[in-house]
């Protein structure tokens, strides 16, 4: 539980199966989707002007920044529930009370769009990322590497972390990654795949496997693992993340909350958190 938001909590269940290391998918989201239930029991508490911001774990520290310079200058609570995007799409799918919903990728607004659950005209991306090769701080330097041929070299038949890429919008970008250098066949079961990417993140910074593949932004929000390189633009689709109000749940504050996100103080915010604009 955070200050200004809820992070529903990470439960790796390691388990083998179709070649790679993975979480229990179906038995995490049961879990997850139980915690998120207990999570909103605490939201029911609050205000009638709370807005409520359903975001990718990877967008909380810069989400959190942005919140609290909203929620000083108005008159209003907004807080933030941090997850997978895929869990929090399903939720909201299923009626979770969300009044924006903030996506690591397009396919689950896209989902949710289909599903008629946001306000078509309000979608807009609102950040950009890439990503990035890491290792635990204190590992030998690895000098030179670029990645490519030299990823599978790095892994070693060792464990890596990175998204599932089941359903995980970073899995689903690292895969596409490793394809494009011929390296997933090989790499794939090494692979421990998370539901989001703050987990995949403190799994290198616990030294718990050797590397992982992350978003740009989270690297940076941490001493304890070191960048070793950038994976080229070209080797994956654009990582955009779109802003969206949920349907039916339209508030005033909300919309109004939306474009402050938009606005050049929190657009140089972002920045500083690691994050590009689309």
């Amino acid at each position: 539980m955070f200050r200004m938001g809820i992070q529903l909590p990470n439960i790796v269940i390691p388990c083998r199966g179709v070649g790679y290391i993975v979480s229990c998918r179906n038995l995490q989201i049961i879990m997850l989707s139980l915690l998120f239930l207990l999570g909103l029991a605490e939201v029911k508490s609050v205000s009638a002007k709370a807005i409520l911001v359903f975001a990718a774990a990877s967008t909380m520290n810069a989400l959190e920044a942005a919140t609290l310079k909203f929620n000083q200058m108005n008159d209003v609570r907004v807080r933030g529930v941090y997850a997978s995007s895929a869990v929090l799409a399903k939720q909201i799918q299923n009626g979770a009370p969300a009044d924006i919903y903030l996506s690591a990728n397009a396919m689950w607004m896209d989902y949710l769009s289909n599903q008629r659950r946001i306000v078509l005209n309000s979608r807009n991306d609102l950040l950009s990322n890439r990503l990035v090769v890491i290792v635990p701080s204190n590992a030998p330097v690895t000098s030179g590497f670029r990645f490519g041929s030299g990823i599978l070299k790095l892994i070693n038949n060792a464990r890596f972390a990175s998204g599932d890429p089941a359903h995980v919008p970073l899995g689903i970008y690292a895969r596409q990654a490793l394809k494009s250098v011929n390296a997933w066949n090989a790499a794939k079961k090494f692979l421990v795949g998370t539901m989001d990417s703050k987990m995949a993140l403190r799994l290198v910074a616990r030294e718990e496997v050797s590397l992982g593949i992350v978003y740009a932004s989270d690297a940076k929000s941490t001493a304890r693992v070191r960048i070793v390189d950038t994976i080229p633009l070209s080797n994956h689709e654009p990582i955009r993340y779109p802003i969206a109000l949920i349907a039916k749940n339209e508030n005033p504050i909300a919309r109004k909350f939306l474009k402050f996100l938009f606005t050049p103080e929190i657009q140089k915010l972002f920045r500083r958190h690691g994050f590009s604009l689309p």
